[in-house]
């Protein structure tokens, strides 16, 4: 029996599955709806999401699936807005008598050859918005002295009458964190490959203390997952 994610990117991926590790939990992340983490940026299309639930449904043919969870960026999204629209996207693929009202509820769906399957979502947020590296910027553990003086970069910019929206602001945080605060001299020379969110899967195999995982904001994530464990 086998539940499993499907995640809106591959650092998505990496990221849960450090999170289901710590928790000792025996969950399956599928492969994300985006392959490239930069083909998101622009926000996850319907046909992204829908064409990875016909997938699912394939794979809920040949394997013995029980629960699925879909994890997305709220971005600038209410909440009701983002379940709205992930219940369309499933009500395309998969019939259901069910509504999405809630993160962490589970709706039944069933599959053109009747296949049954319980269905949740929850949407990767702080304080009801923002994306992964909004959560990365919350739970770093380290010393982000170059990260944090990027505030007076970005005062600078306003007063010039330049902008830069908080989602750019929190990956550029990010990306001054892991290239400047977390990386050693050593490692810098690799950077791209030791120092970068192209880099991620081997941050978090090599260097996941740079992040609290114990860090309050990450509960309901964790409640999340916890619905999912048999």
């Amino acid at each position: 029996m086998t539940n499993l994610f499907i995640v809106e990117s591959k650092n998505d991926k990496i990221f849960i599955e450090a999170l289901i590790e710590q928790l000792n939990y025996d969950i399956e992340v599928d492969s994300p709806i985006c392959i490239d983490d930069y083909e998101c940026l622009e926000g996850l299309s319907e046909s992204k999401i829908v064409t990875a639930l016909k997938s699912l449904q394939v794979d809920i043919q040949k394997k013995d699936i029980q629960k699925v969870g879909i994890v997305i960026d709220i971005d600038d999204f209410l909440e009701d807005e983002r379940l709205q629209w992930v219940e369309k996207c499933v009500k395309r693929v998969f019939s259901s008598d069910s509504s999405l009202l809630k993160t962490g509820d589970f709706i039944d769906i069933c599959t053109a050859s009747g296949e049954k399957v319980k269905l949740s979502c929850y949407f990767t947020n702080v304080d009801g918005e923002g994306e992964l590296e909004t959560v990365l910027k919350i739970i770093k553990s380290k010393d982000s002295t170059f990260g944090d003086c990027l505030k007076s970069w970005e005062e600078c910019c306003q007063s010039k009458s330049k902008s830069i929206t908080k989602k750019e602001f929190d990956k550029f945080w990010v990306s001054m964190y892991l290239r400047f605060d977390t990386c050693s001299k050593s490692d810098r020379k690799q950077a791209e490959r030791k120092c970068s969110m192209k880099s991620f899967d081997y941050i978090m195999e090599h260097k996941k203390d740079i992040w609290d995982l114990n860090h309050p904001v990450l509960d309901k994530m964790k409640e999340f997952l916890k619905i999912f464990v048999n």
